[in-house]
């Protein structure tokens, strides 16, 4: 990165990223035609479409996590029963770990919340949440619903119910407290209490407003256990369905489909899964009733699941399965006038939001057997609010049944359209659309207001159970085929045109005009000193031009107190220094960024996620710098990082002054370690390293010459490399016995004398004050005990104390050490004390 001139207006630079905006707007301006239509849907797909429409059968799942559902039952219910089916996971799995990158916390649920949508578009469920956030493990529900408001997440679980109006709910695990999880208790706790309140006028009268009461007929807990034993078929009051048979739109067995659906959870390391699962045979899945009409031979015994349930909806599912019978693959046109007639007998039918959702699913179909494309472009894909913006709407007609385009509607604008539509002829409407000044820069709406440990804050409650923001731009299309209309509702589009013709289609985000970003997000500052910290400055808009500030509160200081910026070009980029005073007192801030931009104030960074399995994700959340005032002091200078399943260790190793080497396995060896002052082992890399087994011995003798290896916790599956130690260590499988989970449980320092404790800097119980989600998890349940030595107990309340979280080697003249202490999570939080002592773990010895 360029740096700048202290205090000047920063160098800027041309970036890739200029030329890439520059090409896509030219591109998308300059076309001289509209982009190729989407194709038309498959006529099983069709087919499918006029299943379900005939279908009034609904099923909700819920559990607690992404990756808690039962993909094979979504499945079978959505694709081989045709039933509406969702999910709803109460949280978005922001508490967990990244298999595949560095991000956690709420980037690792904004990545999760992706992966759930990409593995719904593949079993055909749907996808709800809840506003609880993932804290990291619970061991009892008890702990879960006093970390989470219980009443917001009941509230939300009814909301839901409410506007889905399932029939059943299936719950994945028993209400009943066990050895799992405690928010997976916690789901099921409050599931059965939603059930019984979803239908009380009285219970949250708040949502009656757009919302009915709706009771389901029952409650069941799917018995299910991921092939850990099958359920006590003979067991009394059991319902047994079978899992079996092929999708109808791809061919492949259901129960390959939901491997494949499963196998989105990639950030938990379920890519292979549909491997291990394409063979899986039939199974029956077994299902106990909670509460609720009593059943005995399926989840739905007893409800209609057809439209005679519907008041003068008899008709409709007569013609409904008529339409389906005669249905032709090789001439779908063939079925409008069918389809026409049972859209004619709609109106008059009584309103109920479910038949509405039927009404636009019959038009939806229609526009399939009719061909019919529809599509908006967006002439850039970033829009600065209060900026206009060109827009083609492109209706494309493949059949030879007439329709006429009438008009297409944007957010507050309507444009008249072309009549009549020749066939296989794409007919365009152009036109400009101005965003209005107050809308917000995209950004998850439930990352847009400061959360809790235990939720998040949505202050819109229409947003409340939705995976994802509205669009930013939706569209309407309203046509007419055989007399009537046909409403079509889509959302504007940006099209990247790469080389040749090849077009990649994404959502269009609301940006700032500048984006701001620190160097890092943690600095450490000795009491009373000074230093510099470098912010930098990207222009998403040609001429954007302000003045950049840093607001710091209290007794930090900031020269100077604000810095003139003129970035020319899209792309462009600044780096400004400010020098920044801590001061005296031990203390913490946040400071944060400010550009003003004519009046008009922008804080927000940008952060953008690529992962192949799902679609881009941009985030922009204000720019904040975790400021610390610390008396640190570190030995040594040099220290290797070797990275394991991701995380920020190394950049706050650098933070502590240290000069930072990434390594790889192949780093492991006697010649690439000397002069390394430590070598430090990311988290779980034992896990998620092919690399690492051949070169341990070489690690273990480098730490025998003198050297101080600090290794952070593994779990004991799945390892891929071992020993973990120069020594016996094991790790047990009883995961949830081996962790600490309350982040403020009491630590004892066993061994006060020792030189973790004491060199180069004083740990005391002050040091373990304000921790975040948990104290650490994957402890050492064995060890060599005249090598080892322990240097910490704790426990979570009632439970007895572990020893195994921080347990120190001298290997030789070296160190080895292990830690199941989540640090990981603590340094990027810019907690005090997990600094101190992460100081003193690498200069064992120095």
């Amino acid at each position: 990165m360029t740096r700048s001139v202290p205090f000047s207006t920063g160098r800027v630079r041309r970036s890739a990223l200029s030329q890439a905006l520059a090409a896509f707007v030219l591109a998308a301006l300059s076309a001289p035609t509209a982009p190729a239509a989407p194709p038309a849907p498959e006529p099983a797909a069709i087919a499918q479409e006029l299943r379900s429409f005939g279908e009034f059968g609904s099923v909700l799942y819920i559990a607690a996590h992404p990756d808690d559902e039962d993909t094979q039952l979504i499945a079978y219910l959505a694709r081989g029963r045709a039933y509406r089916t969702a999910y709803l996971s109460l949280t978005r799995g922001d508490g967990g770990q990244n298999l595949l990158g560095p991000e956690f916390g709420d980037t690792l649920g904004a990545i999760r919340t992706q992966e759930l949508l990409a593995a719904r578009r593949l079993d055909g469920g749907r996808q709800y949440f809840s506003r609880a956030r993932d804290f990291g493990y619970s061991k009892d529900y008890r702990q879960t619903l006093a970390k989470w408001d219980k009443e917001q997440v009941l509230s939300d679980i009814v909301r839901v119910i409410r506007e889905f109006r399932p029939d059943v709910l299936v719950t994945r695990f028993p209400p009943e407290p066990g050895g799992t999880h405690g928010h997976h208790t916690a789901s099921s706790v409050l599931a059965l209490e939603a059930f019984k309140l979803a239908g009380d006028a009285k219970a949250f009268p708040d949502q009656l407003s757009d919302l009915k009461p709706w009771q389901p007929k029952r409650i069941l807990w799917d018995k299910y256990n991921f092939g850990r034993g099958s359920p006590d078929d003979s067991a009394p009051g059991i319902i047994h369905v079978r899992i079996d048979g092929n999708d109808p739109v791809t061919g492949l067995p259901l129960l390959q489909l939901a491997a494949r659906s499963r196998s989105m959870h990639r950030t938990q390391g379920f890519a292979n899964f549909w491997v291990a699962g394409s063979g899986s045979g039939p199974r029956v899945e077994s299902f106990k009733v909670l509460a609720g009409s009593p059943a005995s031979r399926d989840i739905l015994e007893g409800i209609d699941t057809t439209w005679n349930r519907v008041p003068g909806g008899s008709e409709v599912a007569r013609l409904a399965v008529e339409a389906l019978a005669h249905f032709d693959a090789g001439n779908p046109a063939a079925s409008v006038p069918a389809l026409l007639a049972i859209k004619a007998m709609l109106p008059a039918l009584p309103g109920d939001p479910v038949v509405d959702e039927k009404r636009a699913e019959l038009d939806r179909i229609l526009q399939s057997c009719l061909g019919l494309s529809v599509e908006t472009v967006v002439s850039r894909p970033d829009i600065v609010p209060g900026e206009s913006v060109a827009l083609r709407s492109t209706v494309l007609v493949r059949s030879g049944v007439p329709v006429r385009w009438l008009v297409v509607r944007y957010p507050e604008k309507t444009c008249a359209a072309k009549d009549a539509m020749a066939v296989g002829v794409a007919s365009s409407v152009k036109s400009t659309w101005t965003l209005p000044a107050d809308t917000q820069p995209t950004q998850p709406y439930w990352l847009r207001a400061e959360s809790t440990p235990g939720m998040f804050r949505v202050d819109d409650p229409s947003l409340i159970g939705r995976p994802e923001n509205p669009p930013a731009i939706p569209v309407e299309y309203i046509l007419e085929v055989g007399g009537q209309k046909l409403v079509l509702e889509d959302e504007a589009v940006a099209i990247d045109f790469g080389p040749g013709s090849a077009q990649t289609r994404r959502k269009p985000e609301v940006v700032a005009p500048v984006s701001l970003a620190f160097g890092s997000p943690v600095a450490l500052f000795a009491p009373g000193s000074t230093r510099k910290v470098e912010v930098e400055v990207v222009s998403y808009r040609a001429g954007a031009a302000g003045t950049l500030r840093l607001d710091a509160p209290g007794a930090w200081r900031v020269y100077p107190a604000s810095q003139p910026f003129h970035l020319a070009v899209v792309g462009d980029r600044a780096e400004f220094t400010f020098e920044v005073t801590a001061p005296a007192a031990q203390e913490s801030c946040e400071i944060a960024a400010d550009a003003d931009i004519g009046g008009a104030h922008f804080e927000n960074q940008r952060t953008e996620i690529h992962y192949s399995h799902i679609p881009p994700i941009v985030l922009q959340p204000p720019a904040r710098l975790k400021a610390l005032s610390l008396s640190l002091a570190i030995r040594g200078r040099r220290v290797g990082y070797l990275p394991g399943a991701g995380d920020g260790t190394a950049a706050s190793l650098e933070q502590m002054g240290y000069d930072v080497e990434q390594l790889a396995g192949a780093d492991l060896t006697s010649t690439r370690l000397r002069g390394l002052d430590a070598v430090v082992i990311g988290v779980r890399a034992f896990n998620t390293r092919a690399d690492l087994a051949a070169h341990l011995p070489d690690l273990f003798a480098y730490a025998a010459a003198g050297g101080t290896v600090v290794e952070q916790y593994n779990t004991p599956n799945n390892l891929q490399a071992q020993p973990l130690a120069p020594f016996a260590l094991k790790l047990s499988p009883n995961l949830p016995k081996y962790r600490v989970t309350d982040e403020n449980a009491p630590i004892t320092l066993l061994v006060p004398a020792h030189p973790a404790f004491n060199q180069p800097n004083r740990i005391v119980a002050a040091d373990f004050d304000g921790w975040v989600q948990e104290r650490g998890l994957d402890f050492a349940s064995e060890w060599d005990g005249a090598r080892f030595t322990p240097l910490i107990a704790c426990s979570d309340a009632g439970e007895q104390p572990l020893k195994g979280g921080l347990l120190v080697a001298q290997v030789g003249k070296g160190y080895f050490v292990y830690t199941g202490l989540s640090l990981f999570r603590q340094l990027p939080a810019g907690v005090p004390g997990a600094y101190r002592l992460f100081a003193n773990l690498v200069s064992l010895g120095k």
